[in-house]
């Protein structure tokens, strides 16, 4: 198996569109980790991204018939930009079918390219669905994006550019992986030439196929998939593409929103280029691993996959990145109503800097504050502050990895509603596209009040609603019934602990 795809790859003439892309060291990150980091910058191919390479080699083998009749790909962006530069170098007519959803700045790249652009559905599997029935109607080649052995090949050429461009000693490679295109083609080279290289493959926590795969031995669908590292969610790792990831993967690591967040700070402060979130994933999963194993003195490299990002996402990367680099905690602490007690609390906090601190006036003994601090990253100066602030008889919950209070009260702190009888709070997510937000409040049964709604919009595929409806308890069975018939994401947050202490 690794044989045959070492010929593919040697003979795959990708270079007629993408570029020969350095290996760099990444200074910075390496004295910080104790290792040297090597990243592998895809993003500064012409389209941002590695993907043209395979869909160049997936086009240049289709036969003077189907050239003439065109091509056709599903996409959410970069599979896309290859498929439409390719066509244009080739002289074949594309058309690519994006869902709605798609970040704007992939759909103007498509289409800068000449290419014809369909947009369908909320969903890649909408968009698929729609492109598989262009195929069969017009006759069209269809590009997939992961799974098809020309594909993999054509990325596999990146694996024979790290080795060419790392002589020396390579401990780890690691890969992000959605439907594992990139990640097949490149260990199957690595693993054919120098086999002592381990592969590592990085998924976002929410969306590891390959990991769930791996673990049962066949590839299964996960129920759903988190949105965002767009790039690769995918709910099931490509057939062929687990065919050789079997043989070929050392390790499976995840990494969280949060530390793609950090990760895609660091490659900004390495190189002073803006990752997609699936871009950074595998700097943020080697930085796990390296933490996690408590290796030194190791060289070990990310393929950076990607730069293709809306600028409106960056408020929301931004907010996240203390966390994700574990330099900031965040807690909801309990101090009395008073005159003095913020001075107070502040001498307890020492000499750590306070980020964010969200507070509104209550009746009663007690206030509750919602407080972000900075705190020494990799250590234990997390449970330091818990028990210090504890040993102040100060009541302290860590909200640090509760998603709601990141996302949404830090926002809302102060607004309460004590005449909001009988309500219930849930986490809502809903496709971003024009229109979308009016599409569910119209869904909205009247009766039930609506008694808190919260709403950023981050520049994602998808938006997010904090909302509280007033329902009466002997309505609780019906309403339940009812949102779980929608088509949306939702999590019921009524007993979050934030909720009590912030909003009810």
């Amino acid at each position: 198996m690794l044989s045959s795809y070492l010929k593919k790859i040697l003979q795959a003439p990708v270079y007629d569109v993408a570029e020969v892309t350095p290996t760099q060291p990444a200074p910075v990150l390496s004295e910080r980790l104790g290792n040297a980091v090597l990243l592998k910058r895809e993003d500064l191919q012409p389209v941002f991204s590695f993907k043209l390479r395979g869909a160049y080699n997936a086009m240049v083998h289709l036969n003077d018939a189907q050239k003439a009749r065109g091509v056709i790909a599903a996409s959410a962006g970069n599979h896309a930009q290859g498929v439409a530069l390719a066509a244009k170098k080739l002289g074949i007519h594309a058309t690519i079918v994006m869902p709605r959803t798609t970040p704007q700045i992939k759909v103007n790249g498509v289409r800068s390219f000449g290419a014809h652009i369909v947009l369908e559905g909320d969903t890649f599997d909408a968009a698929a669905k729609r492109a598989d029935e262009l195929c069969r109607q017009q006759g069209l080649s269809y590009i997939p994006p992961y799974d098809d052995s020309r594909v993999i090949a054509g990325q596999g050429t990146i694996g024979m550019e790290i080795l060419r461009q790392v002589t020396g000693p390579l401990d780890a490679v690691f890969i992000p992986v959605g439907g594992g295109g990139l990640a097949a083609g490149v260990s199957a080279y690595i693993k054919a030439i120098r086999p002592s290289i381990k592969i590592i493959a990085v998924e976002p926590e929410d969306a590891a196929c390959l990991k769930a795969a791996l673990q049962r031995g066949r590839r299964v669908r996960l129920a759903e998939v988190g949105l965002f590292a767009d790039g690769v969610a995918v709910a099931q790792i490509g057939k062929e593409p687990f065919r050789v990831l079997k043989h070929t993967v050392d390790d499976v690591v995840t990494a969280s929103t949060d530390e793609m967040c950090a990760a895609i700070k660091d490659l900004f402060q390495e190189t002073r280029v803006i990752a997609e979130p699936a871009g950074a994933l595998a700097l943020a999963g080697l930085k796990n691993y390296l933490q996690r194993k408590k290796l030194k003195s190791k060289t070990v490299l990310a393929i950076n996959s990607g730069a293709n990002t809306n600028f409106d996402r960056l408020r929301y990367i931004s907010e996240r990145t203390d966390v994700g680099e574990q330099a900031e905690v965040v807690l909801a602490v309990t101090i009395p109503e008073k005159p003095g007690s913020f001075r107070a609390f502040c001498k307890t906090i020492g000499k750590r800097n306070i980020t964010e601190f969200n507070y509104r006036y209550h009746a009663g003994e007690d206030a509750h504050i919602f407080v972000g601090v900075k705190i020494q990253p990799g250590g234990d100066d997390r449970q330091q502050l818990l028990q210090q602030l504890r040993a102040k008889r100060y009541p302290v919950i860590d909200l640090t990895d509760d998603e709601m209070a990141k996302s949404h009260i830090r926002h809302m702190v102060g607004g309460r509603a004590p005449a909001a009888s009988d309500e219930v709070l849930y986490r809502v997510m809903f496709p971003e596209r024009p229109g979308a937000l009016l599409d569910f409040l119209s869904g909205l049964d009247p009766r039930w009040n609506i008694s808190l709604f919260h709403y950023r919009n981050h520049g994602a595929a998808y938006g997010r609603i904090l909302l509280g409806l007033q329902v009466p308890r002997p309505e609780r069975k019906e309403f339940a019934r009812i949102i779980g018939a929608s088509t949306y994401n939702y999590v019921e947050e009524t007993a979050n602990l934030a909720y009590e202490l912030f909003l009810k």
